[in-house]
Parts: structure tokens; sequence; C-alpha cells
């Protein structure tokens, strides 16, 4: 034997025997299994959660009695007058459009009361173009600005265009250009009024967006002068938008201080 070689010594019982493998206390089959989390059965999917996030921010750009109440309110008061309209008896609501017109017999006679009668119906009805624009447009400048100055913005196009086009028409009259009928003819809606908040709603957009809605409802408003077919309207728009453009640094000043608040 080696000097450092020792050996060890045996017992009675003999060598210690190996311990089985089935007493090992880390056997595989002791191990839990690791089981994913069932799905719940009403989970959505990607796609449909993507869905309803796209109609609920489409949602908020429809206006709401709670974050638009001018808007909202305005919107419920012209569906009233527009279903009247289409559902009504036809003589009375024939006089009440012509006692709403914006002519030079009315506005020389009752200018306040004309101005806001006017402005209580939508040329065309609830369908028309004019409609879907306005719930849109009124609803995103009142969220950037408010209730009173959104009104105050569309009052003011209404107002400055309907001035700009009748007062020529009774200067016409009276110098003999055009026959005394003119001072009697329909005129109602509130495309005037949604021209001037389009103008404004503008001035705070991004330029690049700003530049190109200026740019497609200045193309449509030359095509109106160009067909002629309404004379006063076509010139009347583009006098209402240019009003709500010069509105902008008087909505960028309140964008930026409800901002800063």
């Amino acid at each position: 034997m080696h000097p450092l070689e020792t050996r060890r010594p045996a017992t009675a019982e003999g060598p210690l025997p190996a311990a089985p493998l089935d007493s090992m206390p880390a056997r595989l089959d002791a191990i839990p299994a690791q089981r994913p989390n069932p799905e719940p059965a009403n989970a959505p999917t990607p796609g449909a959660s993507g869905a309803r996030g796209r109609l609920a921010r489409a949602g908020r750009l429809l206006p709401s009695p709670t974050t638009t109440p001018f808007a909202f309110g305005y919107a419920v008061l012209l569906l009233v007058t527009s279903l009247y309209t289409d559902y009504g008896d036809p003589d009375t609501v024939d006089t009440l459009l012509q006692a709403s017109s914006t002519d030079v017999a009315h506005l020389s006679t009752a200018p306040v009361l004309t101005i806001f009668a006017s402005a209580l119906w939508i040329a065309g009805g609830i369908a028309s173009p004019y409609a879907v624009v306005f719930i849109f447009v009124l609803a995103a400048l009142e969220r950037r600005i408010g209730g009173w100055r959104t009104a105050g913005v569309f009052l003011l196009g209404h107002v400055v265009a309907t001035l700009v086009t009748e007062i020529p028409v009774a200067l016409s009259v009276l110098a003999g250009h055009l026959p005394e009928s003119s001072l009697h003819r329909l005129d109602y809606g509130i495309s005037f009024g949604l021209m001037a908040t389009v103008g404004a709603l503008t001035g705070l957009l991004t330029p690049l967006l700003r530049w190109t809605t200026l740019t497609v409802v200045g193309a449509l408003l030359v095509e109106d002068l160009l067909d002629m077919t309404e004379p006063l309207a076509a010139w009347g728009h583009p006098v209402a938008l240019l009003v709500g453009v010069a509105c902008w640094p008087g909505v960028r000043r309140v964008r930026n201080a409800a901002a800063a608040s």
C-alpha cells in the first residue's frame, strides 16, 4: 500500500448502500407541471379591440351634452326643425321659412329676429353636406375655445356675410338696377356661420392640415362662384370664411391660455 493511501475502515454492515432513485426528493414527477392560464371565454381579440378603439375615438368627435353643450344643443334644434320641414304642414313650413328669410325686406323691419330665425333651418335638410360638416366642425371648435366663443364666431360670420350680400341688393334696388322683387327672396340656413367656423378652426390646426383644408374649401367656393347657381350665397360663403380666418389671433390666444392653465 502506498504510504499516502488510506483505507476506509470497514463496518460490520459492510459498504454503505446507494440511495434508491425513487426516494430522491428531486424527482422529476414531483415538480408540478406548468400550465398556461386559460384565456377567458369573452377575451377580446386584438382586431375587435382596435375596432372598438377607433369607434371610441370617432365618437369623441361628435358633439355631446357634457363636453360640447352648444354644438350638441344646436344640432338637436336643427334636427327638430329639419324634421318639421320634412313632415310638418307644408303651408305652415313655407310661412315660417318666408318669415325667417334674411332678405332686405325682413332685415329692414326686424333685423335681430330675422338673423336668429334664419339660423334655425338647414337648406337642404339634415342630410345635406352642410349639416354633416356642421356637426363635426362646430364641436371641434367648441372643444378648443369653449361654447360661448364658438357661438360668437358662428354668429359673426352669419351676420357679416348676410349684410355684405344683402346691402348691395338694397342699393341696387334703390338705384334702379334691380327690380323691387329682389327685396323679397328666400334666404335662410347655417352655411355662412359654418364657413366662419371652418375658417376659425383651421387656425388651430397644424400647417399642413390647415392649408390643405383651406385649399379644398376654397376650390369648392370658387366652383360655386363660377356656377353662380345662387349668386348671393356664392359670394357670402368666401366672405364668411375670411371672417373666420380673421378670428385666428383670438382663437389662438384662447387655446394657448387654456393650454397654459
